[in-house]
This record gives C-alpha cells, sequence and structure tokens, in this order.
C-alpha cells in the first residue's frame, strides 16, 4: 500500500493542478465512499499516461483489497487533501 499511496502523494506534489493529478486525486476519492459504490468514471483512465493509469490500477487494487482504510490511508488522504488545496 505505501508505494502506490508515496507514487500518487509524488505526482500530486509534483503538480497539483496538472489535469492528471486532479483525475488521480477524483478516483482516490471515490475510493473513500463504499456506500457510494466507489463511482468513478472509467473513461477519465484514457486521459491518463500510462505509467498513471498503472498507479490508477494499483490504487484500485487498494480497494479491491480493502486497503483503503486506516491510519496509513487517512493520513494520505489528508496530505492529498491539502496538497490539492493548496496548504
Amino acid at each position: 500500500m505505501e508505494d502506490s499511496l508515496e507514487k500518487l502523494i509524488t505526482v500530486i506534489s509534483d503538480n497539483p493542478a496538472a489535469a492528471e493529478s486532479l483525475s488521480l486525486y477524483a478516483l482516490v476519492c471515490t475510493l473513500r465512499v463504499e456506500k457510494g459504490g466507489y463511482m468513478y468514471r472509467l473513461s477519465k483512465l484514457q486521459e491518463l499516461s500510462a505509467g498513471n493509469r498503472e498507479l490508477a490500477y494499483a490504487l484500485m487494487e487498494l480497494m479491491a483489497s480493502r486497503q483503503n482504510q486506516g491510519d496509513e490511508w487517512d493520513k494520505s488522504m489528508e496530505l492529498l487533501d491539502n496538497l490539492i488545496r493548496g496548504r
């Protein structure tokens, strides 16, 4: 889990306003909402580079293996929220 979250944090911290950063952030935000059925528009994956698509798949795997919860996940999400909001 650490590897995927660290890669995501790196991508977003490098350029939080980039389209790919925002798409990955949107994906990871949907992975927080189980009741919502983890709704993410899969066509958005076409807009990602091959490397970032692999990262998106790894993040989805975290959800599938129920690793999208707990202290590490929550701390990473808080950091990502702050990066996107420019804090």
